[in-house]
């Protein structure tokens, strides 16, 4: 789809997820034994026939272009009009990122400006999933709306505050919106994915920030749909969306990937998820090892028990230890007899050989990278 673009935020939700994103952007962060969150933001670009993507970072995003690298894994290329990373030196003079309208307004300038695509497609990597841009960019031109907002539901609950939720009539048409909302269930939830035209997200973004107007959703979505200066459609999804917003949710969703019906959702053979290529031995299971409903990635080393857990590549599962329940990210190791239970293991961690963390669903005991217990 040569005449679409696409603009990906890498930290939208980094202070919603704690520790998990101290040292890293909400973006690179690993996923499913193997991947990480952004890989399927671009996989449904480059499967769509995108080629110019432009990713916005503000701070932490090192780990994030070393695995991007040249972009090849994904069918780009590191150059203008290209692949594009937009650094907090770029983000205005006061290089404070006040919000996305903020960022979209001071990229304007060297990057959307210049590019020639008529159509912009807005996305964070928060939600997990694999969709048809394609089908998405013809059902917004048919619509004839100037905005499409790509919905999910299911996800609202009255609980989780949801940054967009929208209701719908028997028609499809978008009945109601609120912004920052726990929303009933009868709304669907943003996926943080619009559609629009280039020209328009351009004028929208200089008018609002020179009414110090720089929240995306509350400010221009919404306030100029209600002020009836927009017209908004909604895009309903109907394959599996994992949205990790919080180190819960993040938690939950990494193990339900387990459960084969979530899994050959996500990973459908007609919309591949690409990542970085590591090649590396298969995992070696031990003669009394015993590994039962995990999903495991190459280069580990299992001579314990592990049930119902994700491991990254890379992992050493000492005799004797015992993983239920956890995440475990690549090269960490525990030790012999160690027993671990509703866990999320950062990258490097070492667990001594007797120690014993138990924690919940709802409150998962996380270690930072490279601790040691």
């Amino acid at each position: 789809m040569k005449n679409v673009m696409g603009l990906v935020f890498a930290n939208i939700y980094d202070s919603s997820l704690g520790q998990l994103t101290n040292k890293r952007t909400q973006a690179s962060l690993p996923y499913g034994g193997r991947y990480r969150q952004i890989d399927f933001t671009l996989s449904n670009m480059s499967n769509a026939g995108i080629r110019h993507i432009c990713i916005v970072t503000q701070y932490n995003f090192q780990s994030l272009m070393n695995h991007i690298g040249s972009g090849e894994e994904w069918d780009l290329k590191l150059e203008d009009c290209g692949l594009e990373f937009i650094t907090p030196y770029s983000m205005g003079e006061s290089r404070t990122f006040r919000g996305k309208l903020d960022a979209i307004y001071t990229a304007s300038a060297s990057h959307l400006e210049r590019s020639k695509e008529e159509y912009i497609i807005l996305a964070d990597a928060a939600v997990i999933c694999a969709l048809n841009l394609e089908e998405v960019v013809h059902a917004h031109i048919a619509s004839g709306k100037d905005v499409t907002v790509v919905v999910k539901s299911g996800v609202a609950n009255g609980v989780k505050q949801l940054d967009l939720g929208v209701r719908l009539d028997a028609d499809g048409e978008i009945a109601d919106m609120a912004v920052d909302f726990a929303a009933p269930e009868t709304y669907q939830a943003s996926m943080g994915m619009f559609i629009m035209r280039k020209d328009l997200l351009l004028s929208s973004a200089r008018e609002c920030v020179s009414h110090n107007r720089f929240r995306f959703e509350r400010e221009f979505i919404l306030q100029d749909w209600l002020d009836n200066k927009i017209s908004v459609g909604a895009f309903e999804c109907r394959h599996a969306a994992l949205f990790n917003e919080s180190p819960e949710e993040y938690f939950r969703n990494n193990l339900a990937i387990i459960r084969r019906a979530v899994r050959h959702d996500l990973y459908r053979e007609e919309l591949p998820i690409y990542t970085k290529v590591r090649d590396q031995i298969p995992t070696y299971y031990g003669e009394n090892s015993q590994v039962d409903d995990c999903i495991v990635a190459d280069g580990c080393k299992l001579l314990g028990t592990a049930s119902n857990s994700v491991l990254f590549r890379g992992v050493k599962l000492s005799t004797g230890a015992s993983v239920k329940n956890c995440v475990v990210m690549s090269n960490c190791e525990i030790g012999i007899g160690a027993e671990l239970e509703y866990c999320i293991l950062d990258k490097d961690v070492k667990i001594s050989s007797g120690k014993k963390l138990i924690g919940t669903l709802e409150h998962p005991v996380i270690l930072n990278r490279g601790d040691v217990v």
